[in-house]
């Protein structure tokens, strides 16, 4: 159980420097906040987002993706290599794409690493695949098309708004994009630290509680919340540079705009229950800004290549996990 925990724990972190990094990648790239007060606010802001922001999301990764009546029946020793499983494939996933400088989604790579050693454990009746259809892969699908579009449309109306204003009106963006941060990491905290959450939702059910009585305990959320927060805090450096730099040339207003979207886009997704990608939604905002201005000011070459990174993050972390789950099945047979 402890280590089944701790694993998870560690995704959590690891997730917060990855992931996290999108948080306060354009705000620093944009020259607006030093980096370490930019990073310190955000983790801030990311625990408490954690704590006061629900449990849905926990609720869809411990319940939506495996069949709960398949895992009433493992053992309490399978369902522990289970999490391992899940959990280190997406912790190997994420310091792959991390090395790369690809903003990758570690919901993505959690949602692989489940499936592929619940395949193993369980069989394919093991997967529910109509959950997973509905309330994991259509909104991976959803996401960056949403996040692109409202980072073009609130870009639009910003220069509809402010066109003709003197120069000096970037100066407010400066201003606004600092409590837009702190409201966009309180809900990459709420989503993200929930995900971690259920992983420990599904090692309860291997202490004996049944699907339907699952209560995220506080101890938690806790502990969830504040691994997020401090792996927010290191700084994925690679990604932020990516973000910041590689996708379009940003200023204040671009990064005030791809705040607000991906804030609005993650914020509801974590009160109706959707495991979204903040990678995804804060890479595809940011398109969304630079093709407003003109489309050739996108580095589509780098879009591709993030793209291409989202597309192999479910087969791959699946592929890493049924191999973890494997080797952990021979150890403990042996």
């Amino acid at each position: 159980m402890y280590i089944s925990v701790g694993m998870t724990i560690c995704f959590a972190f690891v997730n917060g420097f990855h992931d996290g990094a999108n948080v306060v990648a354009t705000i620093i790239c944009s020259k607006s906040m030093h980096p370490v007060k930019a990073l310190a606010i955000a983790a801030s802001a990311e625990f408490a987002g954690a704590l006061l922001l629900g449990t849905a999301v926990a609720y869809t990764m411990a319940g939506s993706i495996l069949t709960t009546e398949m895992l009433d029946h493992l053992t309490a020793g399978h369902i522990y290599c289970l999490v391992i499983s899940a959990v280190g494939g997406a912790i190997i996933w994420n310091i792959i794409t991390w090395f790369l400088g690809l903003p990758s989604s570690s919901s993505h790579a959690l949602v692989g690493g489940l499936i592929g050693a619940g395949l193993i454990a369980m069989g394919p009746g093991g997967v529910a695949l109509d959950k997973v259809t509905k309330s994991v892969f259509l909104p991976m699908l959803l996401a960056p098309g949403i996040g692109m579009a409202g980072g073009f449309l609130i870009f639009y109306a910003i220069k509809a708004l402010f066109g003709s204003a003197h120069r000096s009106v970037g100066n407010l963006f400066t201003v606004l994009q600092k409590p837009s941060m702190v409201f966009l990491a309180a809900s990459h905290g709420s989503n993200d630290a929930q995900k971690a959450m259920g992983m420990i939702l599904l090692v309860l059910i291997a202490e004996g509680s049944t699907a339907e009585s699952m209560i995220v305990p506080e101890w938690a959320c806790i502990s969830c919340a504040a691994a997020l927060a401090v792996g927010l805090s290191v700084g994925g450096w690679r990604i932020v540079k990516t973000v910041g730099y590689g996708i379009c040339r940003l200023e204040p207003v671009h990064s005030f705009a791809s705040q607000m979207t991906s804030t609005l886009v993650i914020l509801g997704a974590s009160l109706i229950g959707w495991p979204v990608s903040t990678a995804q939604v804060v890479a595809s905002s940011v398109m969304g800004v630079g093709s407003s201005s003109r489309l050739s000011g996108v580095r589509w070459s780098a879009a591709a290549n993030i793209a291409y990174a989202w597309l192999l993050t479910v087969p791959v972390s699946a592929a890493f996990s049924a191999l973890i789950f494997g080797l952990l099945m021979r150890i403990t047979a042996s």
